[in-house]
């Protein structure tokens, strides 16, 4: 399998120019470059206005003001890669996770532990593949985890499509968080941005019903080797391997979901294609009964909202294969 390489540390380049410094006391990933570190507390500024929303949790997290670095450099880099979907995003609040607390602090060890035990794994000084991602989670499991950390109680609910474990979306790639962000009471969404050890990754299939990693050479999952939407971190991994660091919260318009529907809608086809229901009914007359019987359920979770348009077409390839779907989808064409 191929592996994930730089060409995704997009948020590393940007954001984290230097190594991140997690709370007074603690110990850098690397101590050389601390005093240039965006999320130092000595760089966590105070200055500009804060956007007053309800108390999220108590313990550990700081809300940034605009003025601060760390604040403006999330800010722009999240709402630029949100395209035009970004003037739907309102009330933008982003909270900083100072890992207080004697237990936080183990955690924090213990990553960058795993960070070195990864980078030995990869061939001495090799690449731990170290990655920023968001985490799309209520208001309810967040409080979780920054008390508890990851884990049953406190795991982001998700479609079950790549297996058992926690789904994240790289850091250029937060529409696929944001769809999956569900507003409480107050019409609040929140996203977590976390550092996450991927090391070695393998791509997983949809439908697959893994929990960890396929052998010893792997260490994570990806829904695709080249340009991955999922970063999956498995259910044996949530607190060595995932650090929460940021909490992004937002209001959004009540445009968002029409929105969000217009864009499946621009995704049509250019090339000749077939219909679901149409393609489902084509594939009957060659696919066993079991096939298709799971076919429709994946088609019924995408109307209902459970599964994307390319987690159900990803599905559909793998049971019914290449050829049979492009012969098909040609058929349609000359009838």
């Amino acid at each position: 399998m191929a592996y994930i390489g730089n060409q995704y540390n997009h948020l590393e380049k940007d954001l984290y120019k230097a190594p991140t410094v997690f709370s007074s006391g603690s110990t850098s990933l690397d101590t050389a470059n601390d005093k240039e570190s965006v999320v130092s507390d000595c760089e966590s500024g105070v200055s500009g206005p804060c956007f007053d929303q309800p108390s999220l949790c108590n313990n550990g997290l700081i809300q940034l003001c605009s003025g601060d670095k760390a604040h403006d450099l999330i800010t722009r880099r999240f709402l630029s890669n949100l395209g035009s979907m970004a003037v739907h995003i309102k009330d933008l609040t982003i909270q900083k996770n100072c890992f207080a607390g004697v237990t936080w602090q183990a955690r924090l060890q213990s990553f960058q532990i795993f960070i070195k035990a990864m980078e030995k794994k990869c061939g001495g000084g090799g690449d731990a593949n170290v990655r920023y991602a968001w985490c799309a989670a209520t208001r309810d499991e967040i409080c979780k985890i920054v008390e508890h950390g990851f884990g049953h109680c406190g795991m982001p609910k998700n479609s079950g499509l790549y297996g058992h474990g926690i789904y994240l979306s790289p850091d250029d790639s937060p529409m696929e968080s944001v769809k999956n962000a569900v507003a409480d009471k107050n019409g609040v969404r929140y996203l977590i941005l976390c550092r996450v050890i991927l090391g070695k990754a393998e791509l997983v299939q949809p439908g697959s019903k893994q929990c960890h990693p396929s052998s010893d050479e792997f260490d994570s999952g990806v829904d695709d080797l080249s340009s991955p939407k999922k970063y999956v971190v498995w259910s044996t991994h949530l607190n060595t391997h995932i650090l929460p660091e940021f909490i992004v919260s937002f209001r959004a318009t009540s445009s968002l979901k029409g929105f969000l529907g217009m864009q499946d809608r621009l995704k049509m086809p250019t090339s000749p294609w077939i219909s679901f229901p149409a393609l489902i009914s084509a594939l009957s007359k060659y696919l066993p009964p079991t096939a298709m019987n799971l076919i429709s359920k994946y088609y019924r979770d995408h109307k209902d909202k459970k599964i994307s348009r390319h987690e159900l077409i990803q599905l559909v390839r793998q049971f019914a294969g290449d050829k049979l779907l492009i012969a098909v989808i040609k058929s349609s064409r000359t009838k």
